[in-house]
């Protein structure tokens, strides 16, 4: 009988992704959402969350359809938010609109990790690129024209604030589920 080798998954004989840890934390004070994102900055990934509801709905497996349905659409790389930077725009279809610098800066910095909470004080740093100033209301500027520019482009991508942490960017488009 052979052994489980920790490098296969269980169950099989592939070889297991990296496991790489991942921190949780609940609790229903925004400031102390704010504190621990300060603190375990740089540490792991880390899941800032109000309380067991939203880490339920977070991490719960997505519904399957039922036998016989059809699948929804996949997304056609025409639905897809593309920016260009050599030109500081943002397409989607056949939508193009102007970015400012600081527009494309903070769009490109959401963009490199979609799913991520980005404190207001990171994305201040990666933007205007200074420690000194970290003005909340210099991005929330920000954000509120590039709200209205991706609404201008149709994608369904948008710019959500999470409540005491931050900013992240959501697709809120239906979910694309493989029929079973």
């Amino acid at each position: 009988m052979a052994e489980d080798d920790e490098s296969t998954v269980p169950g099989g004989s592939e070889p297991a992704e990296e496991l790489f840890p991942l921190l949780i934390a609940v609790t229903p004070s925004p400031a102390e959402r704010i504190r621990l994102a300060e603190r375990l900055d740089g540490i792991a990934p880390l899941l800032l969350v109000a309380d067991l509801d939203e880490l339920r709905r977070l991490i719960s497996a997505p519904r399957q359809l039922p036998r016989g349905s059809p699948a929804p659409a996949a997304p056609s790389a025409e639905d897809t938010l593309r920016i260009d930077s050599a030109r500081s725009t943002a397409h989607c279809r056949d939508r193009e609109v102007g970015l400012t610098r600081l527009e494309h800066d903070l769009l490109s910095c959401l963009t490199t990790e979609p799913v991520r909470v980005w404190s207001y004080a990171e994305l201040h740093r990666a933007v205007w690129r200074n420690e000194g100033l970290r003005r909340k209301a210099d991005v929330q500027s920000v954000v509120k024209r590039l709200r209205r520019k991706l609404t201008e482009l149709g994608t369904g991508v948008t710019i959500d604030t999470v409540r005491g942490v931050g900013l992240r960017l959501t697709d809120h488009r239906q979910p694309r589920v493989a029929g079973a």
